[in-house]
C-alpha cells in the first residue's frame, strides 16, 4: 500500500492518497452482476412516478402544472445529490457510504408512499432524488475494483443494469400502479431498497477511502479537475450531447404517440422502454471493445448511430415498428458513447474517481435537461419533425466536437 502526496493549487493543503491495487479476483462476475442489478433497482426510483402522475393528481386534486413539480423536484434533487454527495465516495469508506444512502432512499420512498398532500409529495420526491445516487457510487467502485484490462467490460455490465432500470421502471410502475394503486408502487420500491441495503452490506467488500481531503476541499477540487484534465472536459461534453438527444426523444414520445390517429396511451409508451433493453444488452460488448482501444472510434460510431436513429425516427415514425427500430438504435448509440466516456474518464485519476464521476454526470445531467427542454419546445412548434431535427442536430454537434478535437491533437 503506497501513500502519495498530490499538490493542488486550488485546495491548498496536500492531498494524501491511498492506492489500493485492484486485483482480478477482487471483483467476481457475480459481484459485477450484483452491482448491475443494484444500479438498476436504485435508478428506477427516479422514474416510478411518471406513469402514475394522473392517478396522483386525482388523489390530491392537482392540476397538470402542479403535478409537473413532482418530476422537477426529483430531478433537481438528483442533481444536488450528484454534486454534493457523490464526491464523498473518495474520502469515506465506500461500502458504508453506499449502504447508508440505500437505507436513506428507502426512508424517502416511504415518505412518498405516506404523502398526505401534494406539497409533502413534492418535497419527498426531491429527497428521493437527492438520495438516489447509489448507482453513481457503485459505478466508480466497480471501476476502482476492476483490473485495468477489464474496466470497460465491467462498466458496460453495470451500465447495462442501470439502463435497464431506467427503461423498465416506467413499464413496471404503470403495471403495478394500475393493479394496486400508486402508493403501493412506492411501498414496493421502499421494500426493494431495504432488501438491497442488507444485501449490499454483506456482499460488497470494504473499500477504504482514497483521499484525505476535507469535504470543502473535495468540492473545490472539482474545478481543479475540470481545468487540468482536457479529456474530462471532452468526454463530459460528448456525454451531455448524446444524453440531450436521448432525453429530447423520451420526453416527447408519449405526446407523439397520443397524437397519432390510434391515440396510443402510456402503456404503449412504456412498452418502448422494454424495446430499448436491446440496446442495453449490447453494453458489455461495447465495454470489451473499449478495453482494447484507446482512441475515440467508439465515440464516433456511437454518436453516428445516434444520428442515424433520428433519421429513422423522422422517416419511419408513423409506424410503431419504425419507432421500435429507432429506439433500439437510439439506446445503442447513446449507451456506446456513454460507456466509452466513462471508461476513459475513470482512467484519468484513480484517487479521484468519484469526483471525476461528479463532473461527468452533472454535465451529463445538464445536457439531458437541456435536450428535454429543446425537445418539448420543438414539439410545441414543429411537432415530431422538430423533435427529430433537434436530436439529429445534437448528434451532428457531437461529431463536430470529435472532429475538432482530432484536429487539435494532430497540431504540432
Amino acid at each position: 500500500m503506497k501513500t502519495q502526496l498530490l499538490e493542488s493549487t486550488v485546495t491548498g493543503p496536500a492531498e494524501t492518497v491511498t492506492h489500493t491495487p485492484s486485483e482480478p479476483h477482487s471483483l467476481s462476475p457475480g459481484l459485477v452482476w450484483l452491482m448491475a442489478i443494484a444500479a438498476g433497482i436504485s435508478v428506477a426510483n427516479l422514474y416510478y412516478h411518471q406513469p402514475l402522475l394522473g392517478d396522483i393528481g386525482q388523489t390530491f386534486h392537482a392540476s397538470d402544472q402542479e403535478l409537473g413539480l413532482i418530476p422537477a423536484f426529483s430531478q433537481v434533487g438528483y442533481a444536488l445529490g450528484l454534486l454534493l454527495i457523490v464526491p464523498l465516495g473518495d474520502s469515506l469508506e465506500r461500502r458504508r457510504t453506499i449502504v447508508v444512502m440505500s437505507a436513506l432512499v428507502s426512508l424517502a420512498l416511504m415518505g412518498v408512499a405516506l404523502a398526505p398532500s401534494l406539497p409533502w409529495m413534492i418535497v419527498t420526491s426531491g429527497l428521493v432524488g437527492v438520495t438516489t445516487v447509489v448507482p453513481q457510487l457503485l459505478i466508480p467502485l466497480a471501476a476502482h475494483m476492476a483490473p485495468a484490462t477489464q474496466r470497460g467490460r465491467v462498466l458496460g455490465t453495470v451500465m447495462s443494469g442501470l439502463l435497464v432500470g431506467i427503461l423498465l421502471s416506467r413499464t413496471a410502475s404503470g403495471f403495478l400502479g394500475v393493479q394496486f394503486g400508486w402508493r403501493a408502487m412506492f411501498w414496493i420500491a421502499a421494500a426493494l431498497m431495504l432488501l438491497l441495503t442488507v444485501v449490499l452490506r454483506f456482499t460488497l467488500p470494504s473499500q477504504p477511502a482514497s483521499s484525505s481531503l476535507s469535504y470543502p476541499a473535495l468540492l473545490r477540487s472539482l474545478g481543479s479537475l475540470v481545468r487540468e484534465e482536457p479529456a474530462l472536459r471532452l468526454h463530459s461534453v460528448l456525454g451531455a450531447i448524446s444524453f440531450g438527444g436521448f432525453s429530447a426523444f423520451w420526453s416527447t414520445l408519449a405526446l407523439y404517440l397520443h397524437s397519432l390517429p390510434e391515440h396510443y396511451g402510456p402503456q404503449v409508451a412504456g412498452l418502448f422502454g422494454a424495446v430499448g433493453v436491446a440496446g442495453a444488452i449490447a453494453a458489455p460488448l461495447i465495454g470489451r471493445y473499449a478495453d482494447k482501444r484507446g482512441d475515440r472510434l467508439i465515440n464516433m460510431i456511437g454518436i453516428g448511430i445516434l444520428l442515424l436513429s433520428f433519421v429513422v425516427l423522422g422517416l419511419l415514425g408513423r409506424w410503431l415498428w419504425g419507432i421500435a427500430l429507432g429506439v433500439i438504435l437510439l439506446d445503442l448509440g447513446a449507451q456506446a458513447n456513454h460507456i466509452f466516456n466513462q471508461t476513459r474518464v475513470y482512467a484519468l485519476r484513480p484517487e479521484a474517481r468519484n469526483r471525476l464521476n461528479t463532473v461527468y454526470m452533472v454535465t451529463y445531467f445538464v445536457g439531458g435537461a437541456t435536450g428535454a427542454w429543446l425537445g418539448s419546445l420543438a414539439w410545441s412548434h414543429w411537432g415530431w419533425s422538430g423533435v427529430c431535427a433537434v436530436g439529429a442536430a445534437l448528434a451532428f454537434m457531437g461529431l463536430m466536437v470529435l472532429r475538432l478535437d482530432g484536429a487539435k491533437r494532430k497540431e504540432p
